[in-house]
């Protein structure tokens, strides 16, 4: 297996802190951390380079808030230099990983997403029956970092590398602790609950990492099961075939593999179903014949529809703030049978500018 040295030199290159900078940056250039390393870049990126050269460099607190979306969750966003390491760093190793990526597997890749997912999804439809909808319990919360750490070695065999990887992965521990509901696997004792685990959601390494922990699930499934309709995104992931018996023995076997990576299936949301009786997946509800869009979406569009008509009613924000909205919206839901919904929605919801 072929294993690459000398990486840590092309993480902590000027030119490379460079680019990882404008990376950071990009849709942020306005909030005042990130403006006041812009206002010192060179000195700021030297400094940088110059205690990841020494290996001082150490990561600092994250800021924690809450978004609803539509499942609660706790976002954990780095200091903005932080965030310029990570991706010097996913500058070098992330395409190391992404050239063994299996073609099916859609989250956080370039060209890639949720929409090619949903694509793919229905190019399986026809050739199958049934459908294992699969999904793994508190996933991010339960990344063991001696797992990923192993799985990491297997191509890296750069020491500098892999202690910048062990800091990263230390700075995030404990975040996710209170979310996290112990797990026990075989061979355990009772300090296992001090393992080492979780990974931040909101960090860029945590989205590239969560795809290498589960690129082992992915090779099993194409390499040893040999499933052919199999598509992931993220942790939600889902397998075809003609034969329900099939799926259902197919389920029994990662349920037993998944234990290697000391993770386990949701009991609630994983299970086999005809695919004729239609799949949530990915935010749509796809039946053989068309797709539909999950009524918690809708309600979400609503709501925020209807905050943003307030603000521009009151001048609060413009047009183009309103209509950038809607048309990310609209980019997503077009994926689906909308046309009506949409024009139902737009005649119903004006707007109204006072002036």
């Amino acid at each position: 297996m072929k294993t690459y040295k000398h990486l840590y030199p092309q993480v902590i290159a000027f030119d490379n802190l460079l680019s990882a900078f404008y990376k950071a940056r990009k849709g942020k250039r306005l909030r005042p951390d990130v403006s006041a390393f812009e206002y010192r870049l060179e000195s700021n990126l030297w400094q940088l380079q110059q205690a990841l050269a020494e290996q001082s460099y150490l990561p600092g607190a994250y800021r924690h808030f809450t978004i609803h979306d539509p499942k609660t969750r706790l976002i954990s966003a780095a200091p903005f230099p932080d965030r310029v390491v990570h991706h010097a760093l996913c500058n070098v190793i992330e395409p190391i990983f992404e050239k063994r990526f299996i073609t099916d597997s859609y989250a956080c890749r370039k060209n890639k997403g949720t929409h090619r997912a949903v694509q793919r999804f229905v190019q399986f439809m026809p050739h199958n029956r049934y459908v294992l909808k699969a999904d793994i319990k508190q996933y991010f919360p339960s990344i063991d970092h001696e797992v990923l750490l192993d799985l990491l070695a297997n191509k890296i065999a750069d020491p500098q590398v892999m202690n910048l990887l062990s800091k990263i992965l230390a700075s995030g521990r404990g975040v996710l602790r209170d979310v996290y509901d112990m797990q026990y696997f075989p061979g355990d004792d009772l300090f296992a609950v001090n393992r080492p685990r979780g990974l931040p959601i909101g960090n860029l390494t945590s989205q590239f990492l969560s795809n290498v922990y589960l690129h082992a699930l992915d090779n099993f499934v194409k390499q040893e099961l040999r499933v052919k309709a199999y598509i992931r995104y993220c942790d939600d992931f889902v397998l075809m075939h003609k034969d329900k018996s099939y799926l259902q023995e197919t389920k029994q076997a990662i349920e037993t593999f998944l234990i290697n990576l000391r993770l386990s299936l949701h009991p609630k949301k994983t299970r086999v179903f005809p695919l004729a009786v239609g799949t949530d997946f990915l935010g749509y509800r796809i039946y053989p014949e068309y797709i539909r869009l999950r009524k918690e979406n809708i309600k979400r569009f609503v709501h925020r529809f209807h905050r943003q008509r307030r603000l521009y009613a009151m001048k609060q924000i413009d047009l183009h703030t309103v209509t950038q909205s809607v048309n990310a919206w609209i980019g997503h839901v077009a994926h689906a049978n909308t046309y009506r919904l949409r024009e139902q929605l737009f005649q119903q919801l004006p707007l109204t500018p006072i002036y």
